[in-house]
């Protein structure tokens, strides 16, 4: 378990702000006393603490081993499957795909890795709104970024899109096209909530249901048809 280099800032802030909170206090308010002989400088340093900790959480970036498969599509992300539908895909495919959607949560890690092995043919960013990440019209009016990957195998292609939510507004991706990804790497983050949209052929065999609970780099979300 390490800690994300996106979280580098966010967690020296935190540091900033357990201190400011305990000096503030105890400047404002010297030897101040609430109960049980507790100070306000030290309940305030106690409520930095909270916050740290809970950043700290946010940006852990635990060790993953994936069970790497040609057939398999793994998931890019913890969190929870909330759509399994057909849809149209108007951006890169211009046809039917089908959708798994994954929704992660504050408390879910936020690293987004690769779901299979090939070359990315496609990767474009998407300014836009910040719906809640569980709104039908997120998927395609948020902030996004849009990748496809096509496996050197068999030449089927995967597109998966991060998506900002209410309180994700920022989207980090490290790849670009052109460029070979293996399976289970690292591709990017989202801070602090959303979701990761996938598209794959209508042959594939999906292996998860709603509800269900996704482990990033882990997870085995479907099979290619092959």
């Amino acid at each position: 378990m390490t800690i994300h280099r996106e979280g580098y800032i966010s967690l020296f802030l935190a540091i900033l702000f357990m201190a400011a909170l305990y000096y503030g206090l105890d400047y404002a308010f010297p030897r101040m006393v609430l109960f049980y002989k507790i100070e306000l400088a030290d309940l305030g340093l106690a409520l930095g603490l909270i916050v740290f900790v809970i950043v700290l959480q946010f940006f852990r970036n635990p060790t993953v081993k994936t069970p790497y498969n040609d057939a398999h599509i793994i998931a890019p992300c913890d969190g929870k499957v909330v759509v399994i539908e057909e849809v149209e895909e108007p951006e890169y495919f211009k046809g039917k795909r089908r959708q798994v959607s994954i929704f992660m949560s504050p408390f879910n890690v936020h690293v987004n890795r690769n779901p299979i092995t090939g070359l990315v043919r496609y990767c474009k960013y998407h300014p836009g709104l910040y719906l809640v990440a569980w709104h039908p019209k997120s998927s395609t009016e948020n902030e996004r970024t849009t990748v496809v990957i096509q496996h050197p195998t068999h030449g089927q292609e995967v597109l998966f899109r991060q998506i900002a939510g209410a309180l994700a507004r920022r989207i980090v991706y490290y790849i670009k096209e052109g460029q070979p990804v293996r399976q289970g790497a690292e591709m990017g983050f989202i801070k602090f909530g959303s979701r990761v949209d996938l598209f794959l052929p209508l042959d594939a065999t999906i292996n998860v249901k709603i509800g269900d609970k996704t482990t990033g780099g882990e997870t085995h979300i479907a099979t290619f048809n092959v």
